[in-house]
């Protein structure tokens, strides 16, 4: 073998192993990225881009965010089931505390506001006190968010219309979508506690930038959130920023 095609393969490799899951249609990108798995604590940033072909470009500045309990696991989402060949870190289950690692759309946004009072440029539901997310893996309605039906199949749900801030605004993000039971549900990115609060398995920040980020996204935003080693291995064949 030639050195020159050596050196082509080289290049090649990380596409073959890593298939790309961004799809060419986004024009927007929220990028999460922690210190290691199991950290609580990391950094969200917006990206934009003109065109599949250019290159991504940076909206404001970082902000902080704080994910699980657990830190992050592998969910199941644009980049698949589980977590890419030998980019290693562990897996995300049901009620494990740790917010999903992979690439996931944005799909809509939900508050306790009335829908001609939030700016977005996403879908937007109007949390009734009757609005639920179900996170019973028994239950036909595993990780929807729907109206409470007249007989629920399920025995355990979040509100989303809560007592406190939490969910004054939040986003979806399409995290074991068709749903697998015990692969995760409910997860958001919403208000949080506190920059030393962690979440059940959403990813949070202050009330200011969620505004922001809220009102900034359009139908095709996909979020990749991964800790920084693996971010760093993934970056070029998925041709992140």
């Amino acid at each position: 073998m030639t050195v020159r095609l050596c050196f082509l393969l080289a290049l090649l490799l990380p596409a073959a192993i890593y298939a790309q899951p961004i799809p060419a249609s986004a024009r927007q990108l929220v990028v999460v990225i922690t210190p290691a798995w199991d950290a609580t604590t990391g950094s969200l940033v917006r990206y934009v881009r003109p065109s599949a072909r250019a290159a991504w470009r940076q909206v404001g500045e970082a902000v902080p965010i704080v994910v699980g309990r657990s830190g992050l696991g592998w969910g199941r989402g644009l980049h698949g089931d589980s977590a890419p060949r030998g980019a290693g870190g562990p897996g995300k289950a049901e009620g494990d505390g740790r917010s999903p690692a992979g690439v996931f759309r944005l799909t809509e946004a939900f508050g306790y506001a009335p829908e001609d009072s939030v700016r977005t440029g996403l879908p937007y539901r109007h949390a009734t006190a009757d609005l639920e997310c179900v996170d019973d893996p028994a239950s036909a309605l595993y990780n929807q968010v729907i109206q409470r039906p007249a007989a629920p199949d399920y025995t355990s749900h979040e509100e989303m219309r809560r007592p406190d801030a939490l969910y004054r605004v939040g986003v979806v993000v399409a995290h074991n979508d068709p749903a697998v039971p015990r692969g995760g549900s409910c997860i958001f990115l919403h208000q949080w506690s506190g920059p030393r609060s962690t979440t059940s398995g959403c990813t949070a920040m202050a009330a200011a930038p969620l505004d922001a980020l809220v009102a900034w996204l359009r139908p095709g935003a996909v979020l990749v959130q991964l800790p920084e080693t693996p971010y760093r291995r993934l970056r070029r064949a998925w041709r992140l920023p």
